[in-house]
């Protein structure tokens, strides 16, 4: 009885995040084709999409900064990837307009994949022509004015795993145009919404952002850099009171092993 009705909840959820995309699409698909049109695509996602998704899936956000979020100026936000709600979490995050860099397997979602293929920066991790493209096509988004949104995990959909490795674009992109990176812990994703439906519940869902991060001007301190935010994220994951994400990887290893 459990695991049909978190089939359901799951369903119910994949359905919540449709309705309104296809609802706005023809304004949506007006504004895809459009110079300025994504500052009206982001809007949308911030204040209806996303919330929409949320509280009518019985989630709602509560975002503890450490310091306010740059105004004026672009910046790279960066956190761990724990669950298919993790965008609309992101959507709650910040007011200024950012773009998501992510797969391109996305753009065959119907109706949904047309957005995504003008409003995101694509890339076919199997294709390495691909991932050198991300940086000319993120560098066209930097010099519109927006900010840039990366889940650098290497392998996230592995419940078992507290925190994967990094991989390198977000923190060469920061390089390459000297611009913070806004380390950021996404708490309780991972423990009521994970990758498959084998446990979860609605509730609040917790973000601690850290102090924005600026990188190093020598391209040989990537590395370097990398492991500095890696270790900001996984110390804040390990020393949350509630141990929301360890109990998340604790009960998927049990189940696991059962």
């Amino acid at each position: 009885m459990k695991f049909f009705i978190l089939f359901i909840w799951r369903v119910w959820f994949y359905i919540l995040a449709s309705l309104p995309v296809i609802f706005l699409f023809p304004f949506l698909a007006i504004a895809a084709i459009h110079p300025k049109g994504y500052n009206f695509i982001f809007w949308c996602a911030r204040y209806i999409w996303s919330p929409f998704v949320l509280y009518l899936s019985g989630f709602y956000t509560k975002v503890h900064y450490k310091e306010k979020l740059p105004v004026g100026e672009s910046f790279i936000l960066v956190a761990n990837h724990t669950s298919y709600i993790d965008p609309f979490v992101m959507f709650q995050v910040s007011k200024n307009p950012f773009v998501f860099v992510g797969k391109k397997e996305l753009v065959k979602i119907p109706i949904f994949g047309y957005i995504y293929k003008r409003a995101a920066v694509m890339v076919d991790r199997g294709s390495k022509k691909s991932r050198w493209g991300v940086y000319g096509r993120v560098d066209k988004q930097l010099s519109l004015g927006y900010s840039i949104c990366i889940f650098p995990e290497v392998k996230y959909t592995d419940d078992t795993i507290f925190l994967n490795d990094f991989k390198r674009g977000a923190f060469k992109i920061a390089i390459d145009h000297q611009i913070p990176i806004i380390p950021m812990c996404f708490l309780d994703c991972k423990r009521k919404f994970p990758w498959y439906p084998r446990f979860g519940y609605p509730g609040e869902l917790r973000v601690k952002t850290f102090k924005k991060m600026y990188p190093p001007k020598n391209i040989d301190k990537l590395n370097d850099f990398k492991h500095q935010v890696w270790k900001i994220i996984f110390d804040g994951l390990n020393q949350d009171p509630q141990k929301t994400h360890k109990s998340a990887v604790e009960k998927e290893e049990k189940q696991k092993t059962n």
